[in-house]
């Protein structure tokens, strides 16, 4: 063999290594119309957009307005009101107390019949009445609140629909007891 000969031979073998190199990086570079190459070409990024993701998700989930955990506590909190309002508060019998108190020292000994009927029952009777229609005026104002609040859950919707409706009703019995709608007070005998 000549040395031309054996040149182009040792140039064509350097080629064709060359060109095994060459393929054989192609094969191990990822196509980047692959998940598995987007993966690997763009992990930080990737990792990164998930981590914002889930960032975003969390925030998303502890906001009330996305879980309606707020306007769910604030429809329970009508209804529980409502029902206060319709059964009485504690805070209701120590003003109707100190109102039959007041009346008591007000009519000790020299006051009529009617006059202690009306200053030692009919005041505690009136005051009790406003301090349910307090109550029950409050757990109106929030199911109302409640129901105006975009994107609620249905539960929450009832819930507030029935605070709204007990809170209702227990405003119409507040304000007929203080008016003596329902019942008047007893008069005294002659």
């Amino acid at each position: 063999m000549d040395t031309k000969t054996t040149e182009k031979t040792a140039t064509a073998k350097t080629d064709e290594v060359a060109e095994d190199a060459t393929t054989e990086a192609a094969d191990t570079t990822p196509d980047a119309g692959t998940p598995a190459a987007a993966d690997l070409l763009d992990e930080p990024d990737a990792q990164d957009d998930d981590a914002q993701d889930e960032e975003q998700d969390d925030d998303e989930a502890a906001s009330p307005e996305a879980t309606g955990i707020g306007a769910g506590a604030a429809a329970v909190v009508s209804a529980a009101l409502s029902a206060v309002a319709l059964t009485g508060t504690w805070t209701g019998k120590v003003v109707a107390e100190r109102e039959t108190l007041v009346g008591q020292i007000k009519t000790s000994g020299s006051g009529t019949p009617a006059q202690q009927i009306s200053e030692i029952y009919g005041d505690a009777w009136h005051s009790t009445a406003l301090v349910n229609g307090v109550f029950a005026l409050l757990a109106l104002i929030v199911a109302a609140l409640v129901l105006t609040l975009p994107r609620r859950p249905a539960w929450v919707r009832a819930v507030a629909v029935a605070g709204a409706v007990l809170g209702g009703l227990g405003l119409l019995l507040s304000v007929g007891t203080y008016f003596d709608l329902f019942l008047s007070l007893p008069t005294a005998g002659s």
